[in-house]
């Protein structure tokens, strides 16, 4: 027997005597005998070198072991799959595997009916970056430079040579563009994520949404505004919600006024999320201060507006009364699923 018939022997020898016991010797097997790098093909390469007598008898035995090897990994590959023994009965009647549907998280559900109200007497929406330059964020809202009301935002300021840029404090910012590039009348809401250098807790995080909205006009009064604010607060909250005004101060409105809900816990009879006065807040607001316009190359002799800001999280907090800021951003999915009702 020649040489290269003795090998074809021994590797016959040791395929018939293989066995494979799990997957792992299941495939280790194929990469030796079947793969790509196998044994065998060695064997085809040394025929070459056999008698042309002798060729044809050494190529069928090539050709036996090959397909005895096949054979071999083709029976205990069905075995181990259990195809042989076992065929898998399909229980139709059995209920499927459920899905779980995904949902709008509760910060888009406020923000989403927010837009909707606001849409149906009229409002456009409007967006701008989040990296603003310090002319819309601060400059052109009357907040002169080392002006203490810049004080009341604390600045993320961003690094890019001399500008001068920062992660906006407030979606005023984006007002201020409409304007730029808007005749008036303009009426426009500004939905957007802000940001504040704050310490994280339950009552502040150091980003956030808000809602601004903008109405600029001939004779438009305070009273508009206040009308304004009342629809809005009944459509989020109920028709029988009241609203209250105290006064404040922002340096892009004059006069300026914080607004008040009546709870929406205890419906204005006092509770200890109200702190038993009976009123929640929900927004700033005021009349746009000249300056502002004249900023914007709107005449204030002619023309006249009002602008609100409010938070969306402090929305979603009267609406879901969620009292932790902090879970509106943690992806928390048991917090989540709570919602879903919601969508």
């Amino acid at each position: 027997m020649s040489e290269i018939q003795s090998k074809i022997e021994q590797l016959l020898n040791e395929v018939r005597q293989s066995e494979l016991k799990t997957e792992t010797e299941l495939e280790t097997y194929r990469i030796k005998f079947l793969g790509s790098k196998n044994c065998l093909k060695p064997l085809f390469a040394e025929l070459k070198t056999v008698p042309n007598e002798q060729k044809k008898a050494v190529g069928l035995q090539i050709n036996e072991l090959k397909n005895e090897a096949q054979r071999i990994y083709d029976n205990f590959k069905e075995k181990l799959s259990g195809a042989t023994d076992q065929k898998e009965v399909i229980d139709y009647s059995r209920p499927g595997e459920p899905n779980e549907i995904g949902a709008r998280h509760p910060i888009n559900v406020i923000r989403n009916e927010i837009i909707s109200i606001f849409e149906r007497i009229g409002y456009g929406v409007s967006e701008g970056p989040e990296i603003e330059d310090d002319w819309h964020n601060f400059s052109a809202l009357n907040f002169p430079d080392e002006h203490p009301a810049r004080d009341m935002q604390d600045t993320f300021f961003v690094e890019k040579g001399d500008e001068e840029l920062a992660l906006r404090t407030h979606t005023s910012s984006v007002q201020v563009r409409v304007m730029e590039n808007s005749k008036p009348p303009i009426r426009t809401i500004s939905p957007g994520r802000v940001y504040r250098n704050e310490a994280i807790s339950a009552r502040a995080h150091c980003f956030f949404h808000q809602v601004e909205g903008l109405f600029i006009d001939k004779d438009v009064s305070f009273a508009d505004l206040k009308q304004t604010i009342l629809y809005f607060a009944q459509e989020m909250f109920g028709k029988k919600t009241q609203i209250r005004l105290r006064p404040s101060y922002f340096p892009f409105t004059e006069p300026s006024a914080e607004v008040d809900v009546s709870c929406t816990i205890c419906k204005g009879k006092g509770c200890n999320v109200c702190k038993y006065t009976g009123w929640l807040e929900i927004l700033g607001c005021g009349m746009v201060d000249p300056s502002v316009l004249t900023s914007a190359n709107i005449d204030p002799k002619e023309y006249s507006g009002f602008a609100f800001g409010m938070g969306i999280e402090r929305i979603a907090q009267l609406k879901y009364r969620v009292n932790d800021l902090r879970l509106y951003s943690e992806n928390d999915i048991r917090f989540l699923k709570q919602f879903k009702s919601a969508f």
